[in-house]
């Protein structure tokens, strides 16, 4: 349940009744589109990174999380719409709190911005435990990269995920508390898909870290890993 003058995220009906329609979402303004589409993206409609807003973490810079929670999520929950101005009032907290000087004018990676938020100004711990070639990582999110797929014309974020995961001989480390993907990079000049299908649930089975899994041939616990 929420404190009191705070909102809990949209669901089913309500999320298409308070979100739809015009002046509907985060209102970009000065090449603030990446962080509009994860700040939607992460609040919205889910809860699991309500932490962000609430919780005194380690290094918690409580403006920084006071205006994140009451000038942006709150909002966004109650009516479905945040202003340019609201963001813009975060970016210029980013700036002066982050080594780089153009969070208020200039386009950034959507990671950029959230491991600034999430690990120097909150100082959350990692939300990703990775591991390639026997060495492991810590991260907040998963930017999928794929070299060009001319068998997926319309593909959907399970397939996506699976192919990079392979591509990059990649494996969870453990079940993520909070999975977050970061989609095929596209640019004004060039798009790898003109659509991706969100899937609804992440079958993570295949891309766990040691995890017994079944053999596609006798169905019994299988020993080995094909690619």
């Amino acid at each position: 349940e929420a404190p009191a003058g705070n909102f809990p995220p949209l669901r089913d009906e309500a999320a298409v009744r308070v979100l739809r329609g015009r002046m509907k979402g985060i209102q970009g303004h000065c090449n603030s589109c990446y962080m509009d589409a994860a700040l939607f993206s992460l609040f919205s409609c889910t809860s699991v990174l309500d932490s962000m807003l609430f919780m005194p973490f380690p290094l918690c810079d409580r403006n920084v999380q006071g205006i994140l929670r009451d000038e942006i999520v709150n909002p966004l929950r109650r009516t479905g719409f945040v202003r340019a101005s609201s963001v813009m009032h975060l970016r210029e907290q980013l700036t002066d709190k982050g080594q780089c000087s153009s969070f208020t004018n200039a386009e950034k990676d959507p990671e950029e911005f959230l491991n600034l938020i999430m690990q120097e100004i909150l100082g959350m711990e990692p939300l990703l435990k990775l591991q390639s070639g026997g060495r492991e990582q810590d991260c907040y999110c998963y930017q999928i990269f794929l070299d060009q797929q001319e068998d997926l014309v319309v593909p959907n974020v399970q397939q996506l995920v699976e192919r990079s995961f392979l591509a990059a001989d990649l494996k969870l480390v453990e079940i993520p508390s909070c999975f977050i993907i970061q989609m095929p990079r596209f640019g004004k000049e060039y798009k790898m898909f003109s659509k991706i299908i969100p899937s609804l649930e992440l079958d993570i089975t295949d891309l766990l870290l040691d995890s017994p899994r079944e053999c596609c041939l006798c169905g019994d616990v299988a020993t080995l890993e094909c690619p």
